[in-house]
């Protein structure tokens, strides 16, 4: 099926060269292949648009008509791709991204002013939420995730390592013991991360992998790492969470980290997500490589 834009192209060519033959040089295009575009428009519109001469073709009265009403949708054509090229060039446009609640308020909101000063032409729409999408089914340009990554059909480049914490307040040990394997664990109050499919059902998992699974029990749970790091400055109990939600806490002094007889999860890194478009619109890419030139150069700790 021949395509109706470069059909409409080809007559507009013929009709300013004169020839179906300087019409094809022009778009790139077999003398036949010209023909043929010329054929199938007089056949959809039933009508003959141009008249055929051994020296040169020349408009009919339908043709001249059909040429001046046509042109217009051309022009804006014309204009429209070129707006989209530009924008793909250059970063400018709408910009959506998700993020989650704690990491997005924390760490991506402080640089979209900087952001703004180096792209003026950007708009950015920050979603922040901690819950669980179909990633692959969101109008987002960029997703950040933290944690192990599912299989979303999206790209994913990494911005951080994301190393995990076990911690309460100084209070807290001093009252309840501090302790030293993962079974003790059940003795105390375990305040767990409702959005943690392990710690949703009791669970908090040890060992690089995850491998070693530890029951626990809390009064407390929550589907915000903010609000559980609250909880635990508060000595309500221990909390098992990134190392970026209880920098800042451990800094103050008001929690305190615990290393059991067991290396701590990884939990897979910090990473935005993105289309899988060769493509990629110039304001993605300005932002994922602005994110990375960041990150680069942020540690997660607490010194």
């Amino acid at each position: 099926m021949l395509d109706h834009v470069t059909t409409l192209r080809v007559f507009h060519a013929a009709a300013a060269r004169g020839s179906l033959s300087a019409a094809a040089r022009h778009l790139g295009m077999s003398p036949a292949m010209a023909s043929k575009h010329m054929n199938a428009l007089e056949a959809r519109l039933g009508a003959k648009l141009l008249e055929r001469s051994t020296r040169r073709l020349s408009l009919t009265e339908l043709g001249e008509t059909y040429l001046q009403s046509s042109q217009q949708i051309l022009r804006e054509l014309d204009d429209l791709e070129a707006d989209i090229q530009a924008r793909q060039q250059h970063v400018q446009g709408r910009l959506n991204v998700n993020a989650p609640l704690s990491f997005g308020t924390q760490f991506i909101t402080p640089l979209i002013a900087p952001l703004s000063q180096r792209y003026p032409l950007l708009d950015v729409a920050l979603n922040l939420s901690d819950a669980h999408h179909d990633l692959s089914q969101r109008n987002w340009d960029v997703t950040i995730r933290v944690g192990v990554l599912g299989d979303s059909g999206l790209r994913a480049r990494k911005l951080a390592d994301c190393p995990v914490v076990l911690c309460a307040s100084p209070a807290y040990w001093q009252q309840h013991g501090k302790p030293q394997s993962l079974t003790e664990l059940a003795e105390h109050n375990c305040l767990s991360y409702t959005l943690s499919d392990a710690q949703n059902q009791g669970m908090w998992r040890f060992g690089r992998d995850g491998e070693h699974r530890v029951p626990v029990t809390g009064s407390f749970s929550a589907n915000n790492g903010d609000a559980l790091r609250i909880a635990a400055e508060q000595h309500l109990g221990i909390i098992y969470q990134p190392l970026f939600i209880v920098a800042d806490a451990l800094k103050r002094g008001t929690l305190e980290t615990i290393t059991l007889n067991v290396p701590n999860l990884q939990l897979g890194g910090i990473h935005a997500l993105f289309h899988a478009d060769q493509r990629q619109p110039a304001k993605v890419r300005a932002f994922i490589d602005y994110l990375a030139e960041h990150f680069a150069a942020t540690r997660f700790d607490a010194s």
